[in-house]
């Protein structure tokens, strides 16, 4: 059994707050709690994510195993000459 008067209060019945409304109930040591993000309006759990290639490391592993369909500029065949 657990110790009499060590443990914090228990509230069976917390609320979790996202932008001010109740999204759940659940069982806490704190009375309410505030949060920003949660499976409610979290873009991988809503399908809104996109996956965003801002750098070209698709492009770039492509063009290395020669998957891609354009050929390399004059200025890599150059270098590579000399």
């Amino acid at each position: 059994m657990a110790k009499a008067d060590i443990h914090p209060e228990w509230y069976p019945d917390a609320k979790v707050y996202c932008n001010g409304e109740v999204v759940m109930t659940v069982g806490s040591t704190k009375p309410e709690m505030h949060v920003d993000v949660w499976s409610g309006n979290h873009p991988f759990f809503t399908g809104t994510q996109k996956m965003i290639d801002t750098e070209g490391r698709v492009e770039r592993f492509m063009r290395k195993y020669g998957m891609l369909d354009t050929e390399p500029s004059t200025t890599d065949a150059d270098s590579k000459e000399k």
